[in-house]
């Protein structure tokens, strides 16, 4: 299948489930029997209007995680509620990780690396966001994207790609916007686990 028709198909798969997401039930029940009673549990999700307020922009990306880049999920995750921050901060953050490691926690790679950039979010020590140690650390670089993310005004009304960018400064900046999706998906998931 050629890359412009895949993206197309993703894209379109992509706004199904969105829009199924957004239109389905967000609360689902699990029902459990035994012998003597029946209980009935509440599993709760982050509201998916939350998740992605301006609804997703431009074609979709998605990878398929391996069981690294689901722990670095995880851990950007525990940061941004470490932080006091929501569900939202945790999208943005994920998705930025996304675009800059693919969710790896990447150390310098010589002549393929842009500048000395490192770790899920590709901070620069030259930059100040922190020694190699620190920066490769993903509790302490995510911390550092979400405090650079606070100090974005009205980072929460502006689309994923726009906050993103503010604080990343990318030579790419809606590069960004292609994994909102997946975050939101990802945050979903693993929110309360």
């Amino acid at each position: 299948m050629n890359t412009m028709l895949r993206k197309s198909v993703l894209a379109i798969a992509g706004l199904t489930v969105a829009g199924g997401l957004a239109a389905g039930p967000l609360n689902h029940t699990d029902t459990t029997t035994n012998t003597s009673t029946t209980t009935v549990a509440q599993a709760t999700k982050p509201d998916t209007t939350k998740l992605i307020p301006h609804g997703v922009q431009g074609n979709q990306s998605h990878i398929d995680l391996n069981d690294e880049q689901v722990a670095n999920t995880k851990a950007i995750i525990a940061a941004t509620k470490k932080t006091g921050m929501d569900e939202r901060a945790a999208v943005v953050s994920i998705a930025t990780a996304l675009q800059e490691s693919k969710l790896e926690n990447l150390g310098h790679l010589g002549d393929r690396n842009d500048h000395d950039s490192q770790g899920l979010f590709q901070q620069r020590p030259s930059s100040g966001w922190g020694t190699v140690e620190q920066i490769t650390d993903p509790e302490y670089s995510t911390t550092a994207f979400l405090k650079g993310l606070k100090q974005v005004d009205g980072w929460q009304n502006m689309p994923l790609t726009e906050a993103a960018q503010t604080v990343q400064v990318s030579a790419y900046p809606f590069h960004y916007a292609q994994w909102e999706q997946q975050a939101a998906d990802l945050v979903a998931e693993h929110w309360n686990s």
